[in-house]
């Protein structure tokens, strides 16, 4: 990732608009900023959510609260719990988020 053209700026995520997102099971709620091509998101997960789709974007994702599972393709898992993160780039390898308990996530992508 390359960040250009990017001034200082701070965000309260508590002003930031809510997008629902529903999955197989539960929802997503995302608040989103875009700065120039870089998204960030601060993510909720309600409890019982599963992601509809095989997601291939890239992003660095920071588990805050709650714990995510995320699946691979391949049928490798993974558990983060608070203070745990991956990374993963584009079309590398396809994931998918689920959740039991719920999660609060911050991604970048």
């Amino acid at each position: 990732m390359k960040i250009d053209n990017l001034p200082f700026g701070t965000t309260d995520w508590s002003q930031v608009d809510t997008t629902e997102h529903p999955g197989v099971t539960g929802k997503a709620l995302w608040r989103t900023c875009k700065f120039g091509d870089i998204r960030v998101r601060m993510v909720e997960y309600t409890p019982g959510y599963l992601a509809d789709h095989w997601c291939v974007k890239g992003h660095v994702l920071l588990c805050l609260e709650g714990e995510l599972h995320t699946e691979l393709e391949d049928g490798r898992t993974f558990v983060l719990k608070p203070g745990m993160s991956y990374q993963v780039a584009d079309n590398a390898e396809p994931h998918r988020s689920s959740t039991a308990v719920g999660a609060r996530l911050f991604i970048v992508d």
